[in-house]
């Protein structure tokens, strides 16, 4: 038996066109769903518009610090795993729930698959990268995005299998039902959730007053986290011609991204969609997991400041992104982590 553990947003995105590839490989596999992301818009909603099942397992942990979230998803994984006694244990990108899973599942030697592996920003103020780097380490297997997460990994002495990234799959897949949306263009998509760029009130601050000032002059939307909406509720209800709204579905998000004059984010998982869907990026941090956006100009870095970031909004707006190279494969991602299970490993 297989298990995977997810518990947020990108997470199941990423598990969507696995368990496909799976139910046609003939594996069969559980989930575990953390609860890291409580939110029915953001939990509920998403399985139902990614048809994805009930996970089999749910550990409701819900927020904390990342000591209270981490050690109550070791405990719960823990529990779940002493008593199944499956033969994989697939971990999914970098967050809190990667790190439970993977260390869980490591100290009862039951072996360790991460998809997405590879993946480094150098920077380790961010809780993501301490994630990725210690799920790698404990990993057996490490499926990688892109060529240069293999090289990474090569250079840190583990061995790296190409095969793509799954959300690609994800994007072919959900891409063909999606619609334009209602919102007047032009406008701009706004994405703002980071640790580094909420728990700091002096820069989600300056973000907001670019996005206030940008709003003057084009349409800005902002489908607020609702950890960030619970931070910042004064500020949001003041609006100051943003366009706040709730958490959208995934083919929604897609749609949005599509048609968007640029994207303003610090997420990683929306650089790639919009990388994907030609629309210009600007993300506020000052390093990326994913470099490959910038160098096809597809994507800058900007610093928490208004000016700066009004500057590389407007200069991004007005560029047409036509990479002459696909660094994310060509959507067989999924086939190739299902086959290889299959193939080579015993569960």
């Amino acid at each position: 038996m297989i298990f995977h553990v997810v518990g947020a947003r990108p997470q199941f995105i990423k598990l969507s066109p696995v368990l496909k590839a799976f139910r046609e490989e003939g594996l069969s596999s559980k989930t575990i769903h953390t609860g890291q992301h409580y939110d029915f818009a953001m939990n509920e909603l998403l399985f139902d518009d990614l048809g994805l099942p009930e996970p089999d397992f749910h550990l409701g942990i819900g927020s904390g610090s990342h000591a209270v979230q981490t050690a109550g998803m070791l405990k719960g994984i823990e529990d779940i795993l002493i008593n199944e006694k499956p033969g994989l244990v697939i971990v999914y990108g970098d967050t809190n729930s990667t790190l439970a899973g993977a260390l869980a599942a490591s100290k009862l030697n039951i072996k360790v698959a991460h998809v997405e592996a590879g993946l480094r920003s150098f920077d380790k103020r961010m809780p993501e990268e301490i994630n990725r780097i210690i799920a790698d380490r404990l990993s057996d297997y490490h499926f990688c995005p892109t060529e240069n997460a293999v090289r990474l990994l090569a250079a840190e002495g583990m061995k790296g299998i190409f095969t793509g990234d799954v959300m690609v799959d994800a994007l072919l897949e959900f891409s063909r039902t999606m619609e334009q949306p209602s919102y007047k263009k032009p406008y701009i998509l706004a994405t703002i959730h980071r640790a580094e760029n909420t728990d700091n009130p002096l820069r989600f601050k300056a973000i907001w007053q670019a996005m206030t000032d940008l709003a003057k002059e084009i349409n800005v939307i902002f489908p607020v986290h609702p950890r960030t909406r619970n931070l910042y509720s004064g500020l949001m209800n003041e609006a100051g011609g943003v366009t706040v709204i709730d958490p959208v579905e995934y083919t929604a998000m897609l749609s949005l991204v599509k048609y968007g004059d640029c994207v303003l984010t610090d997420s990683g998982g929306l650089v790639k969609e919009a990388f994907l869907l030609k629309t210009p990026c600007v993300t506020v941090r000052t390093t990326t997991e994913w470099p490959e956006t910038i160098e096809a100009g597809a994507n800058v870095l900007v610093d928490a400041a208004p000016v700066a970031i009004e500057a590389a909004v407007n200069k991004m707006k007005t560029i047409s992104i036509n990479p002459a190279v696909m660094p994310f494969g060509g959507g067989t991602a999924a086939k190739q982590i299902a086959a290889f299970i299959g193939e080579n490993v015993f569960c």
